[in-house]
Protein backbone atom coordinates (compact mmCIF):
# COMPACT_ATOMS: atom_id res chain seq x y z
CA UNK A 1 0.00 0.00 0.00
CA UNK A 2 1.23 3.48 -0.83
CA UNK A 3 1.68 6.14 1.85
CA UNK A 4 1.55 9.92 1.98
CA UNK A 5 2.43 12.49 4.62
CA UNK A 6 0.35 15.23 6.24
CA UNK A 7 1.84 17.29 9.10
CA UNK A 8 4.65 14.74 9.44
CA UNK A 9 2.19 11.86 9.94
CA UNK A 10 2.60 8.92 7.56
CA UNK A 11 -0.81 7.81 6.27
CA UNK A 12 -1.69 4.69 4.32
CA UNK A 13 -3.68 5.22 1.12
CA UNK A 14 -6.10 2.30 0.81
CA UNK A 15 -9.72 1.45 0.15
CA UNK A 16 -12.13 0.03 2.72
CA UNK A 17 -12.04 -3.33 0.94
CA UNK A 18 -8.23 -3.46 0.98
CA UNK A 19 -8.16 -2.55 4.66
CA UNK A 20 -10.69 -5.25 5.54
CA UNK A 21 -8.58 -7.83 3.70
CA UNK A 22 -5.44 -6.57 5.41
CA UNK A 23 -6.98 -6.99 8.87
CA UNK A 24 -8.30 -10.43 7.94
CA UNK A 25 -4.79 -11.43 6.87
CA UNK A 26 -3.27 -10.19 10.14
CA UNK A 27 -5.85 -12.03 12.25
CA UNK A 28 -5.80 -15.32 10.39
CA UNK A 29 -1.99 -15.41 10.19
CA UNK A 30 -1.80 -15.61 14.02
CA UNK A 31 1.54 -13.81 14.02
CA UNK A 32 3.47 -13.21 17.24
CA UNK A 33 3.76 -9.49 16.38
CA UNK A 34 0.72 -7.28 17.02
CA UNK A 35 -0.54 -4.91 14.32
CA UNK A 36 -1.57 -1.42 15.47
CA UNK A 37 -4.01 0.74 13.51
CA UNK A 38 -4.90 4.40 14.08
CA UNK A 39 -7.36 6.72 12.33
CA UNK A 40 -6.61 10.45 12.12
CA UNK A 41 -8.89 13.34 11.26
CA UNK A 42 -8.30 17.09 11.19
CA UNK A 43 -8.63 17.34 14.97
CA UNK A 44 -6.11 14.54 15.52
CA UNK A 45 -3.65 16.20 13.15
CA UNK A 46 -4.15 19.58 14.85
CA UNK A 47 -3.38 17.90 18.17
CA UNK A 48 -0.24 16.25 16.81
CA UNK A 49 0.91 19.55 15.27
CA UNK A 50 1.11 21.03 18.77
CA UNK A 51 2.54 17.90 20.40
CA UNK A 52 5.72 16.40 18.98
CA UNK A 53 5.48 13.33 21.23
CA UNK A 54 1.98 12.60 19.93
CA UNK A 55 3.31 12.84 16.37
CA UNK A 56 5.93 10.24 17.25
CA UNK A 57 3.27 8.05 18.86
CA UNK A 58 1.05 8.14 15.77
CA UNK A 59 3.99 7.15 13.59
CA UNK A 60 4.67 4.06 15.72
CA UNK A 61 1.48 2.51 14.30
CA UNK A 62 1.75 -0.06 11.55
CA UNK A 63 -1.01 1.70 9.63
CA UNK A 64 -2.55 5.17 9.98
CA UNK A 65 -5.63 5.90 7.91
CA UNK A 66 -7.12 9.29 7.03
CA UNK A 67 -10.60 9.95 8.38
CA UNK A 68 -12.91 12.64 7.13
CA UNK A 69 -13.24 15.74 4.99
CA UNK A 70 -10.22 17.53 6.47
CA UNK A 71 -7.81 14.80 5.36
CA UNK A 72 -9.33 14.82 1.87
CA UNK A 73 -8.93 18.60 1.64
CA UNK A 74 -5.35 18.38 2.87
CA UNK A 75 -4.45 15.68 0.36
CA UNK A 76 -5.94 17.67 -2.48
CA UNK A 77 -4.07 20.82 -1.45
CA UNK A 78 -0.73 19.05 -0.95
CA UNK A 79 -0.89 16.34 -3.63
CA UNK A 80 -3.63 17.54 -6.03
CA UNK A 81 -5.59 14.35 -5.44
CA UNK A 82 -7.79 12.90 -2.72
CA UNK A 83 -7.07 9.66 -0.86
CA UNK A 84 -8.58 6.59 -2.50
CA UNK A 85 -11.17 6.19 0.26
CA UNK A 86 -12.35 7.58 3.59
CA UNK A 87 -11.09 4.76 5.83
CA UNK A 88 -12.60 5.74 9.18
CA UNK A 89 -13.01 3.46 12.17
CA UNK A 90 -16.69 4.24 12.73
CA UNK A 91 -17.52 2.66 9.36
CA UNK A 92 -14.67 0.17 9.00
CA UNK A 93 -15.07 -1.67 12.32
CA UNK A 94 -18.78 -2.57 11.81
CA UNK A 95 -17.93 -3.73 8.27
CA UNK A 96 -15.31 -6.07 9.70
CA UNK A 97 -17.64 -7.30 12.41
CA UNK A 98 -20.29 -8.13 9.78
CA UNK A 99 -17.84 -9.71 7.32
CA UNK A 100 -18.52 -13.46 7.19
CA UNK A 101 -14.82 -14.16 6.61
CA UNK A 102 -14.23 -13.30 10.28
CA UNK A 103 -16.65 -15.91 11.62
CA UNK A 104 -15.96 -16.97 15.25
CA UNK A 105 -13.22 -14.40 15.76
CA UNK A 106 -13.01 -12.80 19.19
CA UNK A 107 -13.05 -9.10 20.10
CA UNK A 108 -12.39 -7.19 23.33
CA UNK A 109 -13.68 -3.61 23.67
CA UNK A 110 -11.99 -1.11 25.99
CA UNK A 111 -13.11 2.48 26.53
CA UNK A 112 -15.91 4.94 27.35
CA UNK A 113 -17.66 5.08 30.74
CA UNK A 114 -18.81 1.98 32.61
CA UNK A 115 -22.43 2.64 31.61
CA UNK A 116 -21.60 3.27 27.96
CA UNK A 117 -19.26 0.30 27.52
CA UNK A 118 -21.89 -2.00 29.08
CA UNK A 119 -24.46 -0.74 26.57
CA UNK A 120 -21.90 -1.00 23.77
CA UNK A 121 -21.23 -4.62 24.77
CA UNK A 122 -24.97 -5.37 24.55
CA UNK A 123 -25.07 -3.71 21.13
CA UNK A 124 -22.10 -5.82 20.01
CA UNK A 125 -23.75 -9.09 21.09
CA UNK A 126 -27.01 -8.25 19.32
CA UNK A 127 -25.56 -6.92 16.07
CA UNK A 128 -22.34 -8.84 15.42
CA UNK A 129 -23.42 -12.39 16.18
CA UNK A 130 -20.74 -14.15 14.15
CA UNK A 131 -18.08 -12.63 16.41
CA UNK A 132 -17.57 -13.56 20.03
CA UNK A 133 -17.27 -10.73 22.54
CA UNK A 134 -14.19 -11.72 24.53
CA UNK A 135 -14.80 -9.04 27.18
CA UNK A 136 -15.14 -5.34 27.88
CA UNK A 137 -13.89 -2.69 30.31
CA UNK A 138 -14.37 1.05 30.73
CA UNK A 139 -11.61 3.39 29.58
CA UNK A 140 -10.94 5.39 32.74
CA UNK A 141 -7.66 3.62 33.43
CA UNK A 142 -4.99 6.05 32.23
CA UNK A 143 -3.47 6.77 35.65
CA UNK A 144 -3.97 3.23 36.97
CA UNK A 145 -1.81 0.15 37.17
CA UNK A 146 -3.10 -1.72 34.11
CA UNK A 147 -1.47 -5.08 34.80
CA UNK A 148 -4.77 -6.72 35.81
CA UNK A 149 -6.59 -5.33 32.78
CA UNK A 150 -3.80 -6.49 30.46
CA UNK A 151 -4.03 -9.96 32.03
CA UNK A 152 -7.82 -9.99 31.62
CA UNK A 153 -7.50 -9.04 27.94
CA UNK A 154 -4.80 -11.63 27.25
CA UNK A 155 -6.66 -14.38 29.13
CA UNK A 156 -9.74 -13.74 27.01
CA UNK A 157 -7.67 -14.49 23.85
CA UNK A 158 -9.09 -11.81 21.54
CA UNK A 159 -8.13 -11.53 17.88
CA UNK A 160 -9.06 -7.85 17.84
CA UNK A 161 -8.80 -5.21 20.57
CA UNK A 162 -10.74 -1.97 20.10
CA UNK A 163 -9.59 0.94 22.28
CA UNK A 164 -11.93 3.94 22.42
CA UNK A 165 -10.66 6.59 24.82
CA UNK A 166 -10.36 9.54 22.44
CA UNK A 167 -7.04 10.90 21.31
CA UNK A 168 -4.30 11.27 22.30
CA UNK A 169 -5.15 9.04 25.31
CA UNK A 170 -5.99 5.89 23.35
CA UNK A 171 -2.90 6.09 21.13
CA UNK A 172 -0.60 6.74 24.09
CA UNK A 173 -2.13 3.81 25.99
CA UNK A 174 -1.72 1.47 23.03
CA UNK A 175 1.87 2.57 22.50
CA UNK A 176 2.68 1.95 26.16
CA UNK A 177 1.14 -1.52 26.39
CA UNK A 178 1.20 -2.97 22.86
CA UNK A 179 4.16 -5.25 23.61
CA UNK A 180 2.33 -6.69 26.65
CA UNK A 181 -0.84 -7.45 24.71
CA UNK A 182 -1.31 -10.82 23.01
CA UNK A 183 -3.68 -9.62 20.30
CA UNK A 184 -3.32 -9.84 16.52
CA UNK A 185 -4.82 -6.41 15.76
CA UNK A 186 -5.21 -3.37 18.04
CA UNK A 187 -7.17 -0.35 16.79
CA UNK A 188 -7.91 3.06 18.29
CA UNK A 189 -11.59 3.76 17.66
CA UNK A 190 -12.33 7.17 19.22
CA UNK A 191 -16.03 7.67 19.94
CA UNK A 192 -17.28 4.44 18.35
CA UNK A 193 -18.61 3.03 21.64
CA UNK A 194 -20.58 6.22 22.22
CA UNK A 195 -22.53 5.48 19.04
CA UNK A 196 -23.01 1.83 20.00
CA UNK A 197 -24.26 2.88 23.43
CA UNK A 198 -26.82 5.20 21.84
CA UNK A 199 -25.37 8.31 23.48
CA UNK A 200 -24.77 9.86 20.06
CA UNK A 201 -26.62 9.25 16.79
CA UNK A 202 -24.71 9.12 13.51
CA UNK A 203 -25.52 11.46 10.66
CA UNK A 204 -27.71 10.11 7.83
CA UNK A 205 -25.72 8.38 5.08
CA UNK A 206 -26.27 11.18 2.56
CA UNK A 207 -24.70 13.71 4.95
CA UNK A 208 -21.70 11.43 5.49
CA UNK A 209 -21.26 10.95 1.75
CA UNK A 210 -20.98 14.69 1.08
CA UNK A 211 -18.46 15.11 3.90
CA UNK A 212 -20.59 17.05 6.37
CA UNK A 213 -20.79 14.59 9.25
CA UNK A 214 -18.77 17.04 11.35
CA UNK A 215 -21.60 19.58 10.98
CA UNK A 216 -24.10 16.99 12.22
CA UNK A 217 -21.90 16.23 15.24
CA UNK A 218 -21.54 19.96 15.93
CA UNK A 219 -25.35 20.37 15.91
CA UNK A 220 -25.66 17.50 18.41
CA UNK A 221 -22.83 18.59 20.73
CA UNK A 222 -22.36 22.36 20.22
CA UNK A 223 -20.93 23.01 23.68
CA UNK A 224 -18.34 20.26 23.34
CA UNK A 225 -17.42 20.55 19.68
CA UNK A 226 -17.66 24.21 18.61
CA UNK A 227 -14.00 24.95 19.22
CA UNK A 228 -12.85 21.72 17.54
CA UNK A 229 -14.80 22.37 14.34
CA UNK A 230 -15.43 26.11 14.00
CA UNK A 231 -11.91 27.11 15.00
CA UNK A 232 -10.04 23.85 14.50
CA UNK A 233 -11.06 23.30 10.87
CA UNK A 234 -9.95 26.77 9.78
CA UNK A 235 -6.71 26.40 11.73
CA UNK A 236 -6.13 23.02 10.09
CA UNK A 237 -6.52 24.40 6.56
CA UNK A 238 -4.22 27.34 7.41
CA UNK A 239 -1.56 24.88 8.61
CA UNK A 240 -1.92 22.81 5.44
CA UNK A 241 -1.33 25.85 3.24
CA UNK A 242 1.69 26.72 5.38
CA UNK A 243 2.98 23.17 4.87
CA UNK A 244 2.47 23.55 1.12
CA UNK A 245 4.52 26.77 1.13
CA UNK A 246 7.34 25.11 3.10
CA UNK A 247 7.47 22.23 0.63
CA UNK A 248 8.11 24.70 -2.19
CA UNK A 249 11.12 26.26 -0.45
Amino acid sequence: METFSIMNINLTDATMEETESLILQKITAKLDKETVIYFVNAHTLNTSFQNEEFTKTLNTADYVFGDGTGVRWASKILYKQEPRDNVNGTDLIPRILRDKRFSKCRCYILGATQEEITKAADFFKKNFTQWELAGFHHGYIINQDCSEIIKEINDSKPDLLLVGMGNPLQEEWIKKYRKDLKVSVIAGTGGLFTYWAGSLVRAPLWIRKIGLEWLHILSRQPGQKWKRYLIGNFLFIYRIFQEKKLRKL
